[in-house]
């Protein structure tokens, strides 16, 4: 039988001051929560090898991905049971800490460490964020309120590689290391957040009486984490490898469990699988997921194409991601004021999926190794804006298809499974990316051997005695030999930009096509989001808090 919150633990009303203080707050939670995770993937080559741990580099994300997927949805139980205030203020505790030992440590396997701690905070930082306005913010304003945190996280996504970068390539600041600041830039910015909230975010203090799901927690900790792992390393393990299996087994088990413990747990469940009865909210779960697969794997495959076959740096590739920016903003916070005014929002989903199916063809048919600059930059626009037609709104869709007492779980849910899809997304791409490199690189590569400017190039004994050609040199051994070129040839490809240009464009063009195939890829999963869209309930959104005097489902 379930308990129904009581009526003390509605939040009361705030003052328009207070509501600012708190959006101040929350907004710098969710800054920290999205910049961290692009912020250091520019720079993690520069930090590995200062520690010597260039081999172990991968466990550092490894780890953060891990740690903060799997307590998403435990912060949006436990804040339903506890009250958002206390978690929240413990999620940017947790990151803070996380932050300092991570600029402290002196050794890659302490990073790991480190990282992971970061990522029990993260988990609450992004998920809590938007309950928070669930909580204090009405259904006609909430809409817009969320436009602009969805804004926070395009902008975030920018500045994480070009901050990165600068961070890196400083040998000191103020004494410190440079790359240390990459975690030290955390720690005011996660300050001035704990004490924003601390002192504006007032809710009436709540504890639902209920059990907590322990063995739904450890369930779906022993599914994800492996599950999780291989798609990080399973693209250096072999996919079909012993270990990559194992954690097949194991992650499938564990999710097993986890359902049949949620059954048997029913309202007292870490998600509760009545929640998934409602369409409005199981639709907006699967496209989520589907999203995410889309959204990180060509966040991922832009950057890259921009680093590897343009010649760009990590900051001047996240410099022309602005428009990528541009876009989410634009798109989130016009589909929030439309929201506000209408209480529809279908027709974003909609629309939003059909952006991310344009753009992601449009780049699979127009980024060659010659495009310039503005193909990429554009076709970004309105990809960002996609973005912020559907991110935004499904959010907003799965709040108000829950009870006020389950905000937490409902908004929790919506990140987690956005994250999910993104974790699978970010390796499936990346991996599919290489092994199709290995391929057109080679190809490419046979083709350019048998034209003379090419020949006279590569015969040139200046090219030759050039140290910055050698890499291309031993690559071309086995490429144009047949069969020698493979993707761990490529994975290091930070000399591409200083060799011969004229011997690197069929490696760039070869590079070029597996993009190409891999956009057209995300197209197709695209597609699939529009016509899960079109499936979702065409009704107006409504506050959960008018059904607060309804019986609770059960």
């Amino acid at each position: 039988m379930s308990h129904a919150a009581p009526s003390a633990a509605a939040p009361g009303k705030l003052s328009r001051r207070q509501i600012t203080g708190v959006m101040v707050g929350l907004m710098l939670g969710m800054f920290l929560a999205s910049l961290d995770q692009t912020i250091v993937s520019t720079s993690i080559y520069t930090i590995a090898n200062d520690l010597d741990g260039l081999s172990l580099q991968a466990w550092a994300t490894t780890a953060y991905l891990i740690t903060s997927t799997v307590s998403t949805p435990l912060y949006g139980k436990l804040s339903d049971i506890f009250g958002r205030r206390p978690l929240y203020m413990a999620a940017i505790a947790i990151f803070l800490g996380g932050s300092i030992f991570s600029g402290s440590v002196h050794s890659m396997g302490e990073l790991a460490v480190a990282r992971g701690i970061q990522g029990l905070g993260a988990g609450g930082l992004m998920a809590l964020a938007l309950a928070v306005i669930g909580d204090i913010v009405p259904l006609e304003d909430r809409a817009k309120f969320q436009g602009y945190f969805m804004s926070v996280f395009g902008v975030s996504s920018v500045l994480g590689p070009v901050v990165g970068g600068a961070f890196a390539g400083a040998n000191q600041i103020l004494w410190i290391t440079g790359w240390r600041w990459v975690f030290y830039v955390n720690v005011p910015v996660g300050i001035a957040a704990l004490v924003t909230v601390f002192f504006f975010l007032h809710l009436p203090s709540r504890h639902t009486r209920q059990r907590i799901d322990y063995l739904g927690a450890a369930a779906i900790t022993v599914g994800l984490v492996p599950l999780l792992l291989v798609a990080e390393q399973g693209r250096g393990w072999g996919w079909t490898s012993v270990d990559s299996f194992a954690c097949y087994v194991v992650g499938v088990l564990g999710l097993a469990a986890f359902v049949l413990f949620e059954k048997r747990a029913g309202d007292y469940a870490l998600i509760p699988l009545r929640l998934f009865k409602n369409p409005q909210f199981s639709l907006s779960a699967l496209l989520n997921f589907i999203i995410g697969i889309g959204m990180f794997g060509a966040i991922a495959m832009l950057p890259l194409y921009l680093q590897l076959v343009q010649g760009l740096t990590p900051t001047e590739a996240g410099l022309l991601m602005i428009t990528f920016t541009v876009g989410i903003m634009t798109a989130s916070i016009t589909a929030g004021r439309t929201i506000s005014r209408t209480s529809k929002f279908k027709i974003f989903p909609v629309i939003g999926t059909l952006l991310l199916a344009g753009s992601s063809t449009a780049m699979g048919f127009a980024l060659t190794a010659d495009s310039p600059l503005w193909v990429p930059a554009a076709i970004a626009v309105f990809f960002g804006m996609g973005l912020g037609c559907c991110m935004q709104p499904l959010v907003l869709a799965m709040q108000t298809s829950v009870p006020l007492k389950d905000m937490g779980v409902g908004t929790s849910t919506a990140a987690f499974f956005r994250s999910m899809g993104g974790a699978l997304g970010t390796a499936v791409f990346i991996s599919m990316l290489f092994s199709l490199a290995a391929d057109k690189v080679s190809s490419a590569m046979k083709t350019a051997v048998t034209q003379p400017d090419f020949l006279k190039t590569l015969h040139n004994p200046a090219v030759i005695a050039d140290p910055a050609n050698k890499p291309l040199f031993d690559l071309f051994k086995g490429g144009t030999s047949g069969g020698g070129l493979g993707a761990d040839n490529l994975n290091d490809t930070s000399w591409l930009s200083k060799a011969n240009s004229v011997l690197t464009h069929p490696i760039k063009d070869g590079f070029s096509q597996s993009v190409d195939i891999v956009m057209l890829t995300a197209a197709g999963l695209m597609v699939i989001a529009f016509l899960v869209t079109l499936a979702l309930p065409n009704a107006k959104l409504r506050d959960p808090k008018a059904a607060l005097k309804e019986p609770a489902a059960t």
